[in-house]
């Protein structure tokens, strides 16, 4: 994935919140390449097998404001297969609105 962001801005007023955190699992080892960059913080995780990543998509002292430190992407995978997990976590309930068909 080229560098994004996880915050989604047209969700602040849905049922749902804006996705507060993203959760990423790493599912196996990668021979070379596929880490996840912040470009703007100048970190890259490299993908381990059993891994975790967590961070933050909004600030600390409003839980609606995006954090445009945590910009991200995927780096191409040189050597071999990356296969991963993610997990959003909104700032309110997503299940419900989701199940009733609400956007």
């Amino acid at each position: 994935y080229n560098q994004h962001h996880d915050y989604i801005e047209y969700q602040q007023g849905l049922p749902c919140g804006v996705r507060m955190l993203t959760l990423f699992l790493y599912l196996n080892d990668v021979e070379e390449g596929g880490g996840t960059r912040f470009p703007l913080l100048d970190v890259t995780v490299q993908p381990r097998k059993g891994g975790a990543l967590l961070w933050p998509s909004v600030m600390d002292r409003d839980p609606e404001e995006k954090d445009f430190r945590t910009d991200h992407e995927a780096l191409p995978v040189i050597k071999g297969i990356k296969y991963g997990a993610n997990a959003w976590i909104h700032t309110r309930d997503f299940q419900a609105p989701f199940d009733t068909g609400c956007p």
